[in-house]
């Protein structure tokens, strides 16, 4: 895992490699940067949604996946974004009971505020609003 941080503390990222342990390090690590900024409060939701999604990234994408952390000025909204170097867009698709796969997204769109994905010069960015507690 690599971090990256800007000074002021608005945000915060890390690059991790594509191993299955990335996805323990990813949760661990936005566990403990909402805690240092005092928003516990969404660290559990945050946490479990950017699972699915380095999850998702392991499962279609070979290379490093991206975690960024933009916090919000006041209270509003946090802004997470997992990247990762394939092109191709997520799709929501409805999962059948017997189906092992395919509810995080579904798990993405009801448990937050908004979320979307964007293509970019090497790869996809999916991200994601959750709103802080005032």
């Amino acid at each position: 895992m690599i971090r990256v941080s800007d000074t002021g503390g608005d945000w915060a990222a890390w690059i991790f490699s594509a191993d299955p342990g990335a996805v323990r390090a990813a949760r661990s690590a936005v566990r403990d940067q909402l805690r240092l900024w005092d928003l516990d409060s969404v660290g559990d939701l945050a946490a479990l949604l950017v699972s699915e999604l380095v999850t998702n990234a392991l499962r279609h994408a070979a290379g490093p996946i991206g975690v960024r952390l933009v916090r919000p000025s006041g209270p509003g909204v946090l802004l997470v974004e997992v990247s990762d170097p394939l092109p191709d867009l997520p799709r929501e698709r409805t999962a059948r009971p017997e189906d092992e796969s395919g509810r995080g997204l579904q798990l993405l769109a009801s448990a937050s505020r908004r979320w979307g994905a964007r293509p970019g010069g090497a790869g996809k960015t999916v991200w994601f609003e959750l709103a802080v507690p005032r």
